[in-house]
């Protein structure tokens, strides 16, 4: 089907703020259903690859596929105030509308996306807008405080900061000349009104108003459109495909054991027809066509088993099979922790938990993206100094779900936080992290309660989702610690937990559950930026022996591509050095910086954000510096800087 590729569409709002689309559709002109991907990263270049293998191939299905940037980010005009603000659901709403109005429009639109896509796009579905019939939802949450990159079981994410630091970075950058005149004015907007997230973020150390708004969990019944969620063992975003089938009415799934991409390009493989698969649910769910998507399997879950850990696996060994959740084929087994780092029945523990601060280094990214050590790697030094229970598996075992830990501990010091990680320990000793659980030890209540020095509690731990088979003569592990550093930002002070009891609960399949299939991944055009200057990435980590500091340094560079179309030349860089001494949790520091590089012909703007995290017994330290360099032909050269600090108070973290 011949195709019509639009760029620079502009979409009205209410409010006279116009947002900028690209368009995809059936040359035609003939009414068709319409797909939305509304995101604040830029359609002329960063998304464009990707973006390129999806919406036109879907365009030829017969669909009319939209890319928008969100208000006040890539060519789209207004302010950026948040992640996931009302304004920003809003303008959803009113898009979906707009396009529902169109002639090439049937009146029918479905919504998709990855992260942040993935969120607004079933925020969206929450707000009812009439003609959002159905979404795909990529790498996604419910629960935007329980389950996201802010934080975790009430524990303050190291990603928190770092996430807060790009979006200074993503944000500041300058609407293409081409299709704002006002690019100037407008970059100079942006500057002066962009919100420092990590701030806002880290002032909300509880589950308040600021984060249940946006989370769907709060009312599950509000979600009338169909929702086909999907997710990657390998990302940290592999829950909410289990909490969309248990609680949504038209709720479908998929968790492969990918990274945070799209499962058609995601490592490690293998991949799957995720276009195919998208297609089935928009013909059923946008034309109306009988194809049975509403009767394919509540869950379907790619069974990972025993292999080596490798935090840049290609591919990933297992099966698939098709289930529902609750699933028949599960029984939950306990297994009480025992004297003696026994998994099993026995004397009750005694054991202390109070680990260094560098335990964690194997924890690999909250979302890792591809094949650049970014996955979790082999646990043996992080259990080396756990307190770890074991048991032998000589039949092997399957689990599928989330397991469930109780505790009963006493903490010496009123901040405190409990890591859990469930390994997979081979022959060889190499350990390889099925799943993992954190708990700040203050929100074992809601609301949030300090602790008590001395006084023994008892808390419930849940593990995220997976679904495993260890081999037979393999071992299970559990290896809890009160560091994980740097997914996890310190408590204040160094803690001891004193451990009394425990049981672990596993969901154990039977291995009835039918198998499934899926098409074959999609074959992507060949890449049309063109390729300046190579990429390059680089991760290490290292200990000064004088001081015994330990850092780990993250580097990575995009390369200089250039668009065909337009001539826009792009490169971005970033370092991040994360630094800790073991027996100093007030040493830790994270510093990043990231530049962005525009230029065509005599035009360039240069960003850079400087941006560093600290803190005290007290109060979170935060620090960044935003510089932006213009160049214009024979105009004056341009520095804008601004300056961000916050000292955000130790409540709960």
């Amino acid at each position: 089907m011949d195709i019509i590729d639009q760029d620079g569409l502009t979409i009205p709002l209410p409010d006279g703020t116009r947002l900028s689309a690209r368009i995809w559709r059936p040359a035609s002109g003939a009414p068709v259903p319409a797909i939305l991907e509304y995101i604040p990263y830029r359609k002329r270049d960063n998304t464009l690859p990707r973006d390129e293998t999806i919406h036109p191939w879907m365009a030829a299905q017969g669909y009319a596929c939209l890319r928008v940037d969100v208000r006040g980010n890539g060519d789209s005009e207004g302010v950026f105030d948040d992640e996931y603000s009302p304004t920003e659901l809003q303008d959803a709403c009113d898009v979906i509308a707009w396009i529902a109005a169109q002639d090439w429009c049937s009146g029918n639109v479905g919504m998709m996306g990855k992260s942040w896509g993935g969120f607004n796009c079933l925020q969206t579905a929450f707000l009812q807008p009439p003609a959002l019939k159905a979404v795909v939802s990529v790498c996604s949450t419910v629960d935007r405080f329980a389950d996201d990159i802010h934080f975790k079981g009430g524990c303050l994410l190291g990603e928190n900061f770092g996430w807060g630091t790009l979006m200074l970075s993503y944000a500041s950058r300058p609407a293409d000349p081409l299709l704002r005149p006002d690019w100037r004015e407008d970059l100079r907007q942006r500057i002066e009104t962009l919100p420092h997230l990590s701030e806002i973020w880290s002032n909300h150390q509880a589950r308040d108003a600021y984060w249940k708004h946006g989370s769907i969990c709060e009312d599950y019944s509000r979600m009338n459109a169909a929702v086909l969620s999907i997710g990657g063992w390998a990302d940290n975003y592999m829950n909410t495909p289990a909490h969309i089938v248990e609680n949504v009415a038209m709720g479908k799934a998929i968790v492969g054991p990918w990274v945070h991409q799209y499962p058609h390009t995601a490592v490690p493989g293998p991949r799957i027809g995720f276009l195919t698969e998208m297609k089935t649910w928009w013909d059923r769910w946008l034309k109306g066509i009988e194809n049975g998507a509403e009767d394919w399997p509540d869950y379907r879950a790619y069974m990972m088993t025993s292999a080596p850990p490798d935090a840049s696996a290609a591919e990933r060994p297992g099966y698939w099979v098709a289930d529902t959740l609750p699933s028949p084929h599960v029984n939950w087994r306990a297994l009480p922790l025992s004297a003696g780092g026994v998994l099993g029945d026995g004397p009750a523990p005694d054991a202390t938990i109070r680990t260094k601060q560098t335990l964690g280094a194997a924890a690999g990214e909250y979302f890792p993206m591809g094949l650049n050590g970014e996955m979790a790697g082999d646990q043996r030094d992080d259990d080396a100094h756990s307190v770890c229970f074991d048991t032998p598996l000589p039949d092997g075992l399957r689990l599928l779900g989330a397991a469930t830990l109780s505790l009963r501990l006493t903490s010496d010091k009123p901040f405190a936080f409990v890591c859990a990680r469930l390994c997979d320990v081979a022959p060889d000793g190499s350990s390889t992290r099925i799943a993992h659980g954190l708990l700040n030890l203050h929100h074992r209540s809601d609301p949030p309660t300090p602790l008590t020095p001395g006084e023994e509690i008892e808390v419930e731990l849940v593990l995220d989702q997976m679904a495993y088979e260890i081999a037979p003569g393999h071992r299970l592990r559990l290896a809890l610690s009160n560091t994980y550093w740097p997914f996890v930002w310190p408590s204040p002070e160094i803690a001891a937990l004193r451990l009394s009891a425990g049981t672990l609960s596993l969901p154990v399949h039977d291995g009835k559950a039918p198998g499934w299939t899926f098409a074959d991944p999609e074959v992507p055009p060949p890449g049309r930026l063109q390729t300046l200057s190579e990429s390059r990435d680089a991760r290490s980590r290292e200990i000064d022996m004088v001081s015994g500091v330990e850092t780990y340094t993250v580097i990575s560079d995009s390369g200089e591509t250039q668009n065909p179309d337009h001539g826009l030349i792009i490169r971005n860089t970033m370092v991040e050095i994360w630094s800790i001494h073991p027996d100093d949790p007030l040493s830790a520091s994270c510093r990043i910086t990231w530049t962005q590089h525009f230029r065509r012909g005599d035009w360039s703007v240069d960003t850079r954000v400087e941006a560093r995290q600290t803190g005290t017994t007290d109060a979170l330290v935060l620090d960044a510096r935003l510089s932006v360099h213009i160049k214009d032909g024979a105009e004056a050269p341009e520095t804008i800087d601004r300056n961000f600090h916050a000292q955000v108070a130790r409540q709960h973290v």
